[in-house]
């Protein structure tokens, strides 16, 4: 079985004494955006973690729940954490247009020149409430800006602000009058996650309590600035991957192309994606370095959208739910690309 070396073995790639500062310096920051993040989205600490490390990865975040489980308050949150940061939302549906996202070219009569007015996707964060609303057009509208960080609207090429985040919900209950991600599109996205009911009756409890006199959203302060959210974006390239995890993250997605319950199955980004989300959920507890368990916790939530099953398993799986079929996934996965174990 292949071994891995002691994470404090002095060993060659580690981070040097600048690097390891600046991860301290990215992992207070990260700690900073989580904690304040949770004086409003209460008892949803390891999905809030997930969103702060797709912030650190510069990436994109998709939510699928149900209605009333905070999915916008938590995009909302997140704006606010970040002085200076210009959020934008729109609200999905079926008539929305791609100019009503991206902006358009309006004639000035005055100067008898044509005028570009930047739309909501001009923004720092971007919320794209029930994404799954919007006609494909409109869906497709976000490609470019996600993939490139950039918009060609008539011909010409504007750079988005940095950093650029988009948080996307869907609702998966109602189903009409929706039009579901397609698959390329949903590969654009770094994670998708789901946040749930409260756990416990005393998060639901704090909840009820907290908003007596009003939101919280209502008095949250910013605790970071852009500034910093750029120092966190540039600090994940300095926690350490060990080669051998590299090697087991490259196994594991390749496992996913040799499975009958899949049909399509994790592209080379999805090894881009677990990898850099793997330190820069490192990153987020404290680290310098990445763990095998990182990889195993982040499996599901970055390769699972990326995954088609096949008719044949949907028909039988159907007693299952996503989840369950995702875990059962990592399982086979996991069988067929064993993970290194840690040198003693």
């Amino acid at each position: 079985m292949s071994t891995l070396p002691r994470p404090l073995a002095l060993v060659d790639g580690r981070p040097g004494g600048a690097e390891r500062e600046a991860v301290a310096a990215a992992s207070e920051i990260a700690r900073r955006i989580v904690a304040n993040v949770e004086t409003v989205v209460r008892g949803k600490r390891p999905q809030v973690e997930l969103v702060v490390a797709a912030i650190a990865c510069d990436g994109h975040v998709l939510i699928e729940d149900v209605p009333g489980t905070a999915k916008t308050i938590l995009a909302r949150t997140l704006a606010q954490t970040i002085a200076g940061a210009d959020a934008s939302r729109i609200q999905c549906t079926p008539d929305l247009q791609p100019s009503d996202i991206t902006g358009m070219s309006l004639y000035d009569q005055r100067t008898r020149e044509f005028e570009f007015r930047p739309g909501p996707v001009f923004a720092n964060v971007l919320l794209a409430d029930e994404i799954n609303r919007a006609l494909p057009k409109t869906q497709s509208a976000l490609l470019e800006a996600m993939a490139e960080r950039q918009v060609t609207v008539d011909g010409e090429t504007r750079p988005l602000p940095r950093p650029f985040l988009l948080i996307a919900t869907e609702n998966p209950v109602e189903l009409e009058g929706t039009f579901p991600l397609p698959e390329a599109q949903l590969d654009r996205f770094l994670v998708r996650l789901s946040l749930g009911y409260p756990a416990e009756d005393g998060d639901e409890l704090a909840i009820v309590q907290a908003q007596r006199h009003g939101h919280p959203l209502a008095s949250l302060e910013a605790v970071v600035t852009l500034d910093d959210v750029l120092a966190l974006q540039e600090a994940v390239a300095s926690v350490y991957v060990d080669e051998l995890l590299q090697r087991w993250i490259v196994r594991l997605v390749r496992a996913t192309r040799e499975l009958e319950m899949v049909e399509l199955s994790a592209s080379v980004r999805g090894s881009l994606a677990l990898e850099r989300m793997a330190r820069a959920w490192a990153l987020v507890h404290g680290r310098d370095y990445v763990e095998p368990e990182d990889v195993e916790l982040l499996f599901e939530p970055v390769i699972g959208h990326r995954i088609l099953f096949t008719p044949g398993f949907d028909a039988v799986g159907r007693r299952l739910t996503r989840a369950e079929a995702l875990r059962q996934v990592w399982e086979r996965c996991a069988a067929a690309a064993p993970r290194p174990s840690l040198a003693r």
